[in-house]
């Protein structure tokens, strides 16, 4: 006999609350499971694969749309894979932009950090570099 699995099943196991699977049928990233005599959502293995792979992809940051635009790409096994491999690795390079981002972000407020005295508020260097971005390091 096939698994089958309520929706609470598929949140715990899936890691996810029972709102976010309604919201994935809904958007149409899982499809409709059948429904019991009683109208309850009865998932099937096949829905719990489709589950992991979105939770994963949202892991790896990749956008709703993006996991819809892969996920109907395997819905036809033949495709090339080509274009997935185009989708990740424009996610890749929005990563890379991210960390780049960050990485000033975190030199900036170590900077702001590393000259604030701790003494009265009226002298914090912290407070001076947010209100002037001309003190910004991404400025100069």
């Amino acid at each position: 006999m096939a698994e089958r699995y309520s929706i609470g099943q598929m949140a715990r196991i899936g890691n996810c609350k029972v709102q976010t699977i309604r919201y994935y049928e809904q958007i149409g990233l899982l499809p409709e499971p059948e429904r019991s005599a009683g109208n309850q959502r009865i998932y099937n293995r096949a829905h719990m694969n489709r589950l992991g792979f979105i939770r994963h992809s949202r892991e790896l940051g990749f956008s709703l749309d993006r996991i819809k635009e892969i996920l109907a790409l395997t819905d036809d096994p033949s495709h090339s894979c080509e274009t997935v491999d185009q989708i990740a690795r424009r996610h890749l390079l929005e990563v890379e932009s991210r960390i780049k981002r960050l990485q000033s972000m975190r030199k900036e407020l170590k900077r702001m950090i590393d000259r604030c005295s701790g003494n009265k508020v009226a002298d914090c260097r912290i407070i001076e570099a947010l209100s002037n971005h001309q003190l910004c390091l991404s400025e100069r």
